[in-house]
């Protein structure tokens, strides 16, 4: 498989495009509550790169503490689907 790699993309010959965003979220408990309960359920974030972002807000319930949703993080999407999130900070 050939792989052509550069600082934001990954290409393979499948034509697969792999993307890193990053981005901050500081969300109190309080703020976050819709979304674990299910209420709303799609988070929307600006990367720091200036790209608008969504995906689904059950993958930020693991980085829920007694303090909210604090730090940075590392979108990780394959042709435009969500394959990882990763705090960084």
């Amino acid at each position: 498989m050939l792989t052509i790699l550069n600082s934001k993309h990954i290409y393979s010959r499948y034509l697969n495009l792999i993307m890193k965003y990053y981005f901050s979220i500081r969300m109190t408990p309080e703020e976050f509550l819709p979304y674990y309960q299910g209420r709303a359920q799609t988070i929307i974030v600006t990367s720091h790169q200036g790209v608008r972002l969504n995906f689904p807000a059950m993958h930020l319930r693991s980085f829920l503490r007694s303090d909210g949703i604090n730090g940075s993080f590392c979108l990780h999407t394959e042709n435009n689907k969500f394959l990882s999130l990763t705090k960084v900070k």
